[in-house]
């Protein structure tokens, strides 16, 4: 049965295995164990920041998915309060057993319990599987993404 809960500072190395396990993240991601210190660093930081949290799917003692989930007050929209959806993950052995929808939900929930007034998302343009995925929860395309990397 799968369980979806809060991370904690022990599941880091599940995590960012996870995050690495793709041609994306391969590139950028360090799953060496222990996880380097900045993995940690990150971790605490995002979580003693309130509106902030990684969420964990599990079978068992096995972490087979995650999200990121943060909510930003913004001045646009009235004032209104946001979701910010990123680093969704599923193991790929768990992968179409609906993990990934599951762990969409749940953050959408606590964003409709915590007042947010919208979810946003991005996703990597050559991601086209996670564009029909989001597509399918009912996300749309409306903004263009943009980066500057330091």
């Amino acid at each position: 049965m799968v369980n979806i809960r809060d991370a904690v500072e022990g599941d880091i190395s599940a995590i960012v295995r996870l995050l690495a396990d793709d041609a994306l993240g391969a590139t950028r991601e360090d799953p060496s164990d222990p996880p380097a210190q900045s993995y940690i660093d990150a971790f605490n930081a995002l979580t003693a920041q309130g509106g902030n949290t990684v969420l964990v799917a599990t079978d068992g003692d096995t972490i087979i998915g995650c999200l990121q989930l943060t909510f930003i007050p913004g001045l646009s929209h009235k004032g209104m309060l946001r979701a910010q959806i990123e680093a969704v993950r599923v193991a790929d052995s768990y992968r179409g057993r609906k993990i990934g929808e599951a762990l969409v939900h749940k953050a959408l929930a606590r964003a409709r319990d915590a007042g947010c007034g919208m979810a946003q998302l991005t996703t990597d343009r050559t991601r086209a599987d996670a564009h029909r995925f989001y597509e399918r929860l009912g996300f749309t395309t409306s903004h263009v993404g943009m980066k500057l990397k330091f």
